[in-house]
């Protein structure tokens, strides 16, 4: 058998399979339970280093309100 024939029938069968279980195993990791709040921090990352002004006062630099503390 040609090395061509058989990769080219490798890559239409078995290599097709790997690469479609490998697509639904990183949508079914996106979207798993709990994973909002490490979405959210990489989405918010890129904005981090940012100049803004400073907060009003001590609740709101930490995100948390005087019952959580």
């Amino acid at each position: 058998m040609e090395t061509y024939t058989w990769l080219r029938t490798f890559a239409d069968s078995w290599h097709l399979l790997f690469m479609f279980l490998f697509f639904i195993g990183v949508v079914i990791f996106v979207f798993r339970p709990g994973s909002r709040k490490v979405h959210d921090e990489t989405s918010s990352m890129i904005f981090r280093n940012d100049d803004r002004p400073a907060p009003r006062d001590k609740q709101q630099q930490d995100g948390r309100t005087e019952e959580a503390r």
